[in-house]
C-alpha cells in the first residue's frame, strides 16, 4: 500500500522537464475544466433565462477586477521569473515570498473594505442600462464574491504560482476543475430554493476549495510561510517588475468594463450573449495560448538566465507556429459549425433561439481572434521571462485604445448589435501580435519572421479548404439525416464533421509539407508515456489487492 501511494504521489507532483510535455498536461487539464465549466454554463440556461444571467455574469465585473489587477499581476508572470532567480536560497526565498502575499493579501482587504462604501455606485455607472432593482441584486451578489471568492483565489494562484516555477502542473490544473464541480453541484440541488443565490453559493465553496486542493504544492516548494513584512531589494526589485504587469491588468479590465457598459444598454440579455460567446471561444486560447503561455514561462525565463539567445528564439518561433497549427483550424471549424456548437454548449429550455442565433454570430466574429489571442499569451510571457513588463504593457494600451474608440463607435454611432463588440476585440488583438512579435524582434536582434509567414499561410490555406468542404457538408447532414431538435443528434452532427474537417486538415497540411505536421506524432509519444505511468499504478494496485 505505501509503494502504491508513492506512485501516486510522484505522478501528481511530477516535475516537467519540456514545454511540450508541460503544455500537454496543463492543456488536458484545462479542457476537462472548461468542459466542466461549459457544463456549469448549459446548467444555468436551464434554470435561469439570458435576462436573469445578466445580473448574475456583471456582479463578476468588480471582483474579476481586482483579482486580475492584484493577482494575476503580482503573483503569476511576475512570480514565476522572480521565484527562479531566487530559488537557491531557500531561507531568504521564504522571507521574500511571505513579504509579497503578506503585502497582496493586506492590500486586497483594503481595497475591500474601500470598495464597501462605495459599490452600488460604482456599479450604477458601469451598467447604464441596467434597472435600479437589477443594480441591486448585483450589488449584493458582488459583496459575497469579493468576501467569498477573492481571498481563497489569491492564497489559491499564489500556490498556483509556485507550483508552475517547480514545473509541476498537475495539482493546479485539477484545481479549476473543482471549482467548476462545485458550482455545478451547488446550483443543481439548491437553485430551486435559493434561485441565482445557488451559482453565487457555489462560486464561494468552489474557490474554498480551489485553495485546499493545492496546498499539497507546499511539499514541492519546500516553502515556509511567514507572517512578516521584510522591507529588502528582492521585494522591491519584485513589485519594480510588477508595476507594469499591474497597469496592463487595470487596461485591460477597463476595458471588460466598458463592454460591460456598452453590452447593458443593447437590451436584457445581450451582455448574456456576448459572455456566452466570448467564453467559448476562451476555450482554444486557454487550452493552446493561456497554456503553452504557462507551461513556457519558466523554461524561457532559464534559457534567459542562461544567456542563450539563439535557443531562445528558436523555442519562440516553434512555439508560434506550433500554435498557430492547433488554433487557425480550430478558428474554421468554429465558423463553420457556429450555430450547432452554441446550441449544444448553451441550449437550455431557457435559451431561446433569438438568443442561439446572437451568441452564434457573436461567436464567429470571436473566433478569427483565436489564433491571435493564443499568440498574445505566449509572447507576453517571452517578455516577462526576459524581465521586459513595460512593452506588453505600451502595446496593451494601443490595443485596448483601438478596441475601446471601435467599440464606442459600432455601439453608440452606427448602432450595430453585439456581434460589433467581438469586431472591435479581434481587429485590437490582431494588431497586439504584430507588435509584439515586431518588439520581440528587435529586442532579440532577429527572428526567423520568413519561415513564420511561409508556413502559416500553408496552415491558412489547408483550414481554408476544409473549411469550404466541411460547410457544404454540414448543409447536407443538417436536418436531412440528423434530427438536430434533439440534443444527442446536434452531438452527433458536430462529432461527424470534426472528424470529417480535421482529417481533411491534416491532408491538406500533409500535402503542403506544413512542417509542424509532426506536432501530432509528438503528441502521441507523450501520451503514450503517461499511459505507461498511469497504467503501472493500476498494476500495482491489482497486485495489493
Amino acid at each position: 500500500m505505501r509503494s502504491l501511494l508513492k506512485k501516486i504521489e510522484a505522478i501528481i507532483l511530477t516535475r516537467q522537464t519540456t514545454v511540450f510535455t508541460s503544455t500537454l498536461i496543463i492543456s488536458l487539464m484545462v479542457i476537462v475544466a472548461r468542459l466542466f465549466g461549459f457544463l456549469r454554463y448549459r446548467i444555468f440556461d436551464g434554470y435561469f433565462t439570458p435576462e436573469q444571467l445578466d445580473i448574475f455574469f456583471a456582479a463578476f465585473r468588480i471582483p474579476d477586477l481586482i483579482f486580475e489587477v492584484l493577482i494575476t499581476g503580482a503573483l503569476t508572470t511576475s512570480l514565476i521569473p522572480f521565484y527562479i532567480k531566487y530559488q537557491n536560497n531557500r531561507e531568504s526565498q521564504s522571507i521574500n515570498m511571505s513579504t509579497i502575499i503578506n503585502i497582496v493579501m493586506l492590500t486586497l482587504a483594503g481595497v475591500i473594505v474601500i470598495l464597501s462604501f462605495f459599490l452600488k455606485p460604482i456599479m450604477t455607472v458601469i451598467t447604464p442600462g441596467f434597472s435600479a432593482e437589477k443594480i441591486q441584486i448585483i450589488t449584493n451578489f458582488s459583496y459575497v464574491l469579493l468576501l467569498g471568492q477573492l481571498p481563497f483565489f489569491v492564497l489559491g494562484t499564489f500556490l498556483t504560482g509556485i507550483s508552475q516555477a517547480k514545473k509541476a502542473f498537475l495539482i493546479p490544473s485539477l484545481a479549476p476543475i473543482i471549482y467548476n464541480v462545485s458550482i455545478i453541484i451547488v446550483t443543481f440541488f439548491f437553485s430551486k430554493t435559493l434561485y441565482l443565490y445557488a451559482p453565487v453559493v457555489g462560486v464561494v465553496v468552489g474557490a474554498l476549495l480551489f485553495f485546499i486542493i493545492q496546498l499539497p504544492i507546499l511539499l514541492v516548494a519546500q516553502f515556509e510561510y511567514r507572517f512578516i513584512i521584510k522591507n529588502s531589494p528582492a521585494v522591491k526589485e519584485f513589485f519594480l517588475i510588477s508595476v507594469p504587469r499591474i497597469l496592463t491588468s487595470i487596461v485591460a479590465q477597463i476595458d471588460a468594463t466598458i463592454d460591460l457598459s456598452l453590452a447593458s444598454l443593447l437590451g436584457s440579455g445581450s451582455y448574456t450573449v456576448f459572455y456566452l460567446a466570448q467564453h467559448l471561444h476562451l476555450l482554444p486560447v486557454a487550452v493552446l495560448g493561456i497554456s503553452f503561455g504557462q507551461a513556457s514561462l519558466p523554461y524561457l525565463s532559464e534559457m534567459y538566465n542562461e544567456k542563450d539567445n539563439s535557443k531562445l528564439k528558436e523555442v519562440i518561433v516553434s512555439s508560434v507556429l506550433n500554435i498557430f497549427f492547433l488554433t487557425i483550424p480550430i478558428m474554421g471549424f468554429f465558423i463553420v459549425t457556429r450555430t450547432p456548437i452554441v446550441r449544444f454548449f448553451f441550449g437550455g429550455p431557457k435559451f431561446d433561439w433569438s438568443a442561439t442565433i446572437a451568441t452564434a454570430v457573436t461567436f464567429s466574429v470571436f473566433s478569427l481572434a483565436i489564433p491571435f489571442h493564443s499568440i498574445y499569451y505566449f509572447l507576453t510571457r517571452c517578455f516577462y521571462a526576459i524581465f521586459d513588463s513595460k512593452t506588453p504593457f505600451t502595446i496593451s494600451l494601443v490595443s485596448i485604445a483601438i478596441n475601446t474608440v471601435a467599440s464606442l463607435l459600432f455601439i453608440l454611432v452606427f448602432k450595430l448589435p453585439v456581434w460589433s463588440l467581438a469586431i472591435s476585440f479581434t481587429l485590437s488583438m490582431v494588431i497586439s501580435v504584430i507588435l509584439l512579435l515586431g518588439f520581440l524582434y528587435k529586442k532579440l536582434n532577429g527572428l526567423d519572421i520568413k519561415l513564420l509567414i511561409v508556413e502559416s499561410t500553408k496552415i491558412s490555406i489547408a483550414m481554408t479548404l476544409s473549411s469550404v468542404i466541411t460547410y457544404y457538408i454540414k448543409k447536407l447532414l443538417d436536418n436531412l439525416i440528423f434530427d438536430t431538435t434533439r440534443t444527442l443528434n446536434v452531438f452527433l452532427l458536430l462529432l461527424t464533421l470534426f472528424v470529417c474537417y480535421f482529417s481533411m486538415f491534416a491532408f491538406f497540411a500533409w500535402v503542403l509539407n506544413v512542417k509542424e505536421f509532426s506536432l501530432i506524432h509528438k503528441m502521441f509519444e507523450k501520451v503514450k508515456g503517461y499511459h505507461k505511468k498511469f497504467a503501472e499504478v493500476y498494476t500495482s494496485t491489482i497486485s495489493i489487492n
